[in-house]
């Protein structure tokens, strides 16, 4: 007997209704072509989706996400994606967002292998076989996932910037900006993991992903960026407001 999914149905019924309630003019909007800047490059994982995460409505971000944010420059469904988002949408950012707690990541790191998975995860696997000296003096298991999370994210920045039909972007004056953000599942904030790059020249001036490798920076999220810009906004205006007998003699 087949069993329908008629309950999410009714959701979608409850959901449709009351976004028109709050907002008669919004599935009228989402009906327009969608003209996204963004093309956002993530895990499969269904605790992070873009617009959710962004703060985002539908059509102002256009999505590819598989197992571990992974880009194979042999695959067409990645090659597609990213066609159809520089040439036809022409996104300026393209984002390659992972997360902490990746379940692709401890996989490729784990003694199990398989016909499929560990094929697509293993770019992963032989990068932390390579540096698996370094990577074994980390603290615990999970200092480990989370540093392979990082890199990761940095390999895949670095070989979307190799591709072609990238470089003909920038070569016909394209405004493109490649991201490398990663999203922490236990407080729902992006960080600022890197690299950004803008160009062939940015490209060709990274350092190599192995010399990342023993140059772990920690990523800063928006909040802690605003808290330092205050931070220090701050400190100007007390360095201002400092009594004349505090201030060095001009004289």
């Amino acid at each position: 007997m087949t069993r329908k999914l008629d309950y999410l149905l009714d959701r979608n019924v409850a959901w449709s209704l009351a976004k028109t309630r709050d907002d008669p003019a919004y599935f009228r909007r989402m009906a327009e072509q969608q003209s996204p800047s963004y093309l956002w490059i993530g895990c499969s994982d269904s605790r992070v989706t873009a617009n959710d995460v962004l703060g985002l409505d539908p059509g102002e971000v256009f999505v590819h996400r598989n197992i571990a944010n992974v880009v194979h420059t042999s695959d067409l469904n990645i090659l597609s994606v990213l066609e159809f988002a520089i040439q036809h949408l022409r996104v300026r950012h393209i984002i390659v967002c992972g997360h902490y707690g990746c379940g692709g990541i401890e996989r490729a790191l784990s003694e199990e292998r398989s016909a499929m998975v560990d094929h697509w995860l293993q770019p992963i696997t032989m990068f932390h076989r390579k540096h698996r000296a370094h990577f074994d003096r980390l603290s615990s298991r999970t200092a480990l996932l989370d540093r392979v999370s990082e890199l990761n994210i940095e390999m895949q920045v670095r070989r979307i910037a190799t591709m072609p039909l990238v470089e003909n972007a920038w070569s016909r004056g394209q405004d493109l900006h490649l991201h490398g953000w990663i999203y922490g599942m236990h407080d729902g904030l992006i960080r600022d993991l890197g690299p950004h790059v803008s160009s062939i020249e940015e490209r060709d001036a990274l350092p190599s992903i192995d010399q990342r490798v023993f140059h772990a920076e920690e990523p800063a999220s928006g909040l802690r960026r605003h808290a330092l810009e205050a931070f220090s906004s701050l400190k100007l205006t007390d360095d201002l407001a400092s009594p004349s007998c505090c201030m060095p003699d001009e004289h």
